[in-house]
């Protein structure tokens, strides 16, 4: 007769206890979190989407890898393990505890006797006197005997080791409550309330005090994790959590307030250690506490764990000196910026925004290969890389952005203090069109003095169109012989250096190399760019005599220094028209302004995994370090036999067997 299929019911109870399916959800919650291990989790999507690119990022997006941990397959797969396990425990502890209980003295005489490990031994005593003996023995080894008389004989049933059977509950029982802490530490509070339409992720750049209430968690939200940046004499009341493309505000239930930020340094100018001193205020305004934290030294507030985190620039002030680099004259004028503050900036190409994003004080590069430096030496024509290392502290430098009209933006990243490359000193100055590429540099020259003045002098009159017939003059008569001055020789020699110097200034090197494509045959052309390069350097030596005439100053000298400076300073011009910026901003003096990076967590599961952790760090104790061992003998008058069984057949399982079997035989003699 067929039997009837089971109940869906029952179906679903055997899944759920199924060993099988909890080690399937055990396994992808394993893979998830070597995911969450290796991908940094909650970062703005804007990172993600520079690292992977649009299709990884989007393809990343729909799976939840970005925050693993509160993504909802992560949780229902945690609630179906707290499920699946805890069937598991309902199904399996009362036969543990009827094991552990049992001494299995239901063994029949055929059973031992298709042990592996027994031993038969004759004996002339009698078996009550044989059983007594071996009881004492059995007990002095740490078993529990229990003796049970039969009708020919006696049956000793001996165990040791039965809690190991305890450490399959202690096991289960602690990845019962490790998923449910991290249940506990999930967001399910905000997960039930954005699936109900009550709370939305805020995606607008608006301050915190716009935030609208829908985008708000409240001070008694049970779990949650985030960040914020104080500055030094300021306080924040509230979190910031970042969540899928957008971000929460978590009200606090209390104030902090930071009174002072310090951060040690080692002597190549990389931090060393940083701390706060904080104030704690109750949502009165009164002050309940002051405290210092550290790195790995969390303040515990109202449940709330405070964390060292970070460190940033808190609106650092900048006084800067601006130079117009396609104005053909030499002046300057002051430009004061703050650090996360914007500002106006009105030139003949319309106006721009000026963004102040972050100031540094110490910048550690190597300068015997110099990542930021010679990379971009390399980028710009410059000297390869050498595998020399020597790091230094090259000082301060500041980054902002520079946004067009049209809202499209480049990143700039001004060095205070000069550099030495190759012997010769420069002010650097890099751009990048995105935050994913490397910075590439500007380097602008200069003098014996360690001034930038002499190179924006030269700069000046290379640009100014009313200048360029006397520098071609004075660069014709210096090149050519006393008896060709004043011959057709000198002016055509004229016409063709100002051609010269007018192609330059339209764009650098790139319109004159044009302009030889063009021109020349292709036989001639590497002599004609030689014979180009070397008027432009001629006149530009003697664009810098009038340019330091002009500003009763001594002629320049004639030397190898005054020859690298108006070669560095053509390079220079050249590499302006791919800069991107109508400015150089040069940092003169600045008041820095910390900012302490602080993350603030409330964890109730933390407990309940440290816990579940404490017991599973004992389950396996158990299973691992108690064997459990079960020992029968049966003694019938003028013979005995011994058996002896174990989950783990170990060597010392072995030498335990053979001393039982000596230890029998020495008994029934």
């Amino acid at each position: 007769m067929n039997s009837s299929p089971p109940s869906f019911g029952k179906a679903v109870f055997e899944l759920l206890s199924s060993m099988r399916f909890a080690i399937s959800l055990l396994s992808i919650l394993a893979i998830a979190s070597i995911i969450g291990t290796v991908l940094k989790q909650a970062e703005p999507y804007s990172n993600y989407l520079i690292q992977f690119g649009p299709f990884w990022f989007e393809a990343f997006e729909k799976l939840g890898l970005y925050d693993v941990y509160h993504a909802a397959w992560f949780l229902v797969i945690l609630t179906f393990l707290v499920v699946s396990t805890s069937v598991c425990i309902y199904r399996n502890a009362p036969n543990f505890a009827r094991e552990m209980k049992s001494f299995r003295e239901h063994v029949s005489e055929q059973s031992l006797n298709a042990f592996k490990h027994k031993h038969e031994v004759d004996t002339t005593l009698p078996p009550a006197t044989l059983a007594a003996n071996a009881q004492r023995y059995l007990e002095g080894q740490g078993y529990k005997v229990k003796n049970l008389p039969r009708e020919d004989g006696v049956l000793l049933a001996a165990k040791a080791g039965s809690w190991n059977r305890l450490g399959y509950f202690l096991a289960h029982s602690a990845i019962v409550l490790i998923c449910i802490g991290g249940l506990m530490d999930g967001n399910l509070v905000f997960k039930v309330q954005q699936l109900l339409g009550y709370k939305k992720i805020e995606t607008r750049d608006i301050p915190q005090s716009q935030v609208p209430p829908i985008s708000r968690l409240s001070p008694s939200n049970p779990s949650f994790r985030g960040s914020v940046q104080i500055p030094e004499g300021s306080s924040a009341d509230v979190v910031f959590l970042n969540v899928a493309d957008g971000y929460l505000v978590q009200d606090l239930p209390f104030t902090i307030g930071l009174k002072q930020f310090r951060i040690e340094h080692y002597t190549t100018g990389q931090p060393k250690n940083f701390e706060s001193d904080i104030e704690i205020f109750d949502r009165s305004g009164k002050k309940i506490r002051e405290a210092t934290i550290a790195v790995n030294h969390p303040l515990i507030q109202d449940g709330i764990a405070i964390y060292q985190a970070s460190f940033a620039d808190g609106g650092t002030h900048l006084n800067l000196r601006a130079w117009n680099l396609f104005a053909p004259t030499d002046s300057s004028f002051p430009i004061k910026g703050t650090i996360h503050q914007t500002a106006t900036l009105t030139s003949t190409a319309g106006d721009s925004t000026l963004e102040f994003v972050d100031f540094r004080p110490f910048n550690v590069e190597n300068m015997g290969d110099t990542p930021a430096v010679r990379d971009a030496m390399s980028v710009l024509g410059g000297n390869p890389a050498s595998d020399k290392r020597e790091l230094r502290n090259v000082g301060p430098s500041f980054q902002y952005k520079l946004r067009d009209a049209r809202g499209q933006a480049r990143e700039f990243s001004n060095y205070m203090l000069p550099m030495e490359l190759d012997g010769r000193w420069y002010m650097m100055s890099g751009v990048r069109d995105a935050p994913n590429e490397p910075f590439r540099y500007l380097r602008m020259p200069l003098d014996a003095d360690g001034n930038l003045e002499t190179f924006m002098r030269l700069r000046g009159a290379l640009l100014n169109p009313d200048l360029r017939p006397e520098i071609a003059a004075a660069f014709a008569h210096q090149a050519l012989p006393a008896n060709a001055w004043g011959t057709e020789i000198e002016s055509k020699l004229t016409r063709s250096a100002e051609q010269v110097l007018g192609l330059f200034a339209q764009g650098g090197f790139q319109p004159l190399g044009k302009f030889i494509e063009e021109k020349v045959p292709a036989a001639e052309r590497e002599k004609a760019a030689g014979t180009y390069l070397r008027i432009l350097e001629l006149a530009g030596f003697e664009a810098l005599k009038i340019a330091d005439r002009q500003a009763n100053l001594p002629p320049p000298k004639t030397d190898d220094a005054t020859g690298w400076l108006v070669r560095d300073t053509l390079n220079s011009i050249s590499d302006m028209f791919v800069y991107g910026a109508p400015l150089y901003l040069q940092l003169m003096s600045y008041d820095e302004v910390k900012a302490s990076g602080l993350q603030l967590t409330r964890s109730p599961g933390k407990n309940v995994v440290y816990f579940g952790s404490l017991l599973l760090t004992l389950g396996v104790f158990f299973m691992l370090y108690v064997r459990e061992r079960r020992v029968w003998l049966r003694i019938k008058p003028g013979n005995a036999l011994l058996a002896m069984s174990s989950a783990k057949h170990t060597i010392d399982f072995e030498k335990e067997f053979t001393r039982h079997a000596q230890a029998l035989d020495t008994l029934a003699k």
